[in-house]
């Protein structure tokens, strides 16, 4: 995690900066990451992957709504680029809005809904909950298309899309995107095959190591897993 930010580096290292004797706060690591050079700085950088001005049918944003309580209740997707030596890749994922888990994804060389409908097929089957899910994006044509929607239908997902062109309501999933993107896919691969091989293991070390301030620190599958086993012990 070689751009892991300065407040989850600390609670990584709380332990052994303690078990050392080091009298060290969060700020006086930022200090210290700041006097070498070291804290992270954010990428700026946009290319537009959703068409959402077509004429198929969008659906309400049911996603605004809703309380969400536990994993896979709602899912949320989104697509981004991601770049290699040879040419311009999409990266279409599908995570947990509960605990941030990245349940599928799919790279491919073209924004078809057939390239992006893979990623839902891995999501739907690593679903360990029989629970209706409600399938939250942005009104994209991939989302929208009856390739996507047949697959959702066939899953009893129900789906809910962004009201109008507000990308806010999709910021969760635009988050997770960022993250491995500014996070983990640092490094321009030579092709495909690396790149998708770099891919694998990010999304591996997001799901299983990588800390969440919003989940209190613990990591997505941590969550996932936990939360999982409890309600089915109930």
């Amino acid at each position: 995690m070689p751009r892991v930010g300065t407040r989850k580096l600390y609670f990584l290292l709380k332990s052994d900066i303690e078990s050392l004797g080091i009298k060290m706060g969060r700020d006086a690591l930022f200090d210290c990451l700041r006097s070498r050079n070291m804290l992270v700085k954010p990428k700026k950088s946009y290319t537009k992957t959703t068409h959402s001005k077509h004429w198929l049918r969008k659906h309400p944003n049911l996603y605004k709504d809703i309380q969400i309580s536990g994993p896979e209740e709602v899912f949320v997707s989104d697509i981004t680029y991601v770049k290699s030596a040879e040419q311009t890749h999409y990266l279409a994922l599908v995570t947990d809005a509960y605990s941030r888990k990245i349940m599928g994804y799919h790279l491919s060389d073209d924004l078809a809904a057939e390239s992006v409908v893979k990623a839902l097929k891995m999501a739907t089957q690593n679903k360990r909950r029989s629970i209706s899910t409600i399938h939250h994006s942005d009104r994209g044509i991939q989302y929208c298309s009856d390739l996507y929607q047949k697959e959702l239908k066939r899953n009893k997902i129900i789906p809910s899309m962004t009201d109008g062109y507000d990308c806010y309501q999709n910021a969760l999933a635009e988050r997770i995107n960022g993250i491995l993107k500014d996070e983990f896919l640092i490094y321009k691969c030579k092709n495909k095959k690396d790149l998708k091989s770099l891919i694998k293991g990010s999304i591996c070390t997001y799901n299983n190591r990588r800390p969440h301030l919003s989940l209190n620190m613990k990591t997505p599958n941590f969550i996932h897993e936990k939360t999982v086993k409890k309600i089915s012990t109930v």
